[in-house]
């Protein structure tokens, strides 16, 4: 460090070059670290938003196999029979209903993450350009 004529401290040029690249790295660090969090973050919501969907196919599933077992009695209603295919349409039709709406709000869950597209990302680029071209 020099004296100016007041007697003051100044730091010199060789020092304060060094703090503006200390700092430069260690927000490159911090926009690294919050890089690793969103991505830990885009995946527990896209594992959250899988499971969502493999709950809604597994009800679709489930409706398959009672409107399966209502077609029948349906054509069997055509001749005298015991109208029991309306219990099991009713039923297979309320099970169709839940799992597509499941499946759409996990369909619509998955697309909203775009980890490549976030804030972090875009700071990180921009200072790593800054740091690499400095102008």
């Amino acid at each position: 460090m020099e004296t100016d004529t007041s007697g003051t401290m100044n730091p010199s040029l060789t020092s304060l070059v060094r703090e503006i690249l200390n700092d430069t790295h260690q927000l490159i660090r911090q926009q690294i670290a919050l890089f690793h969090q969103e991505i830990r973050d885009d995946l527990r919501k896209t594992r959250d938003a899988v499971i969502m969907m493999a709950a809604g196919i597994g009800v679709l599933a489930m409706a398959g196999a009672f409107l399966l077992i209502a077609l029948p009695l349906v054509l069997n209603w055509y001749v005298p029979a015991i109208p029991l295919w309306g219990c099991f349409a009713i039923i297979g039709a309320v099970l169709v209903l839940l799992g597509g709406t499941t499946v759409f709000v996990a369909v619509h869950r998955i697309r909203s993450v775009n980890p490549l597209h976030s804030p972090a990302v875009e700071a990180l680029k921009e200072n790593l350009k800054w740091t690499i071209l400095p102008k």
